[in-house]
């Protein structure tokens, strides 16, 4: 991993409300984080640890005192049915691309191993895809928004 993406990865998490970010490319992570002030009067550190197998993208949970709140007030009222949490922080897309329909709307049945949506990470492209089959009860992003780790993005009702 160059140090140009190093420093667009500090660079995102002083942007955003996350306390850490932890991504893995191939053999190679890095894992930033942000320490608080009562913590540490350093803003932020990184390390660079022991090659990882891990091959995508992928995102720690943010403190939950950082965490933007829509994902507290969305589990809170989320219909009856299994949730489909984003596995990694990103960007959204419900469609491959702006001009084609989406990959799942209300009321879509869903097999196992189908594409639930994309999430954009450091200009990688990840499939998100059904663990079960099921019928889409809620579609709970937006496309194009930017989601957190663990965030809800869809309610399926297996069956």
């Amino acid at each position: 991993m160059d140090l140009r993406k190093i420093k667009k990865l500090i660079e995102l998490l002083e942007e955003s409300q996350l306390a850490e970010i932890e991504i893995h490319e191939g053999e190679e992570s890095v894992r930033l984080i942000r320490h608080h002030p009562q913590q540490s009067a350093a803003p932020q550190a990184f390390q660079v640890p022991a090659p990882a197998p891990a091959p995508a993208p992928a995102a720690p949970a943010a403190d939950a005192a950082t965490a933007p709140s829509h994902g507290s007030e969305d589990t809170a009222e989320l219909p009856d049915g299994d949730v489909i949490r984003s596995p990694m922080v990103g960007t959204f897309y419900s469609a491959p691309n702006p001009d084609a329909e989406p990959f799942v709307k209300v009321g879509s049945t869903v097999a196992s191993g189908d594409t639930l949506c994309l999430i954009e990470a450091m200009k990688m492209f990840n499939q998100i895809e059904a663990e079960f089959a099921g019928k889409v009860i809620a579609v709970l992003v937006e496309d194009g928004q930017p989601v957190e780790f663990d965030e809800p993005l869809f309610v399926i009702k297996k069956g």
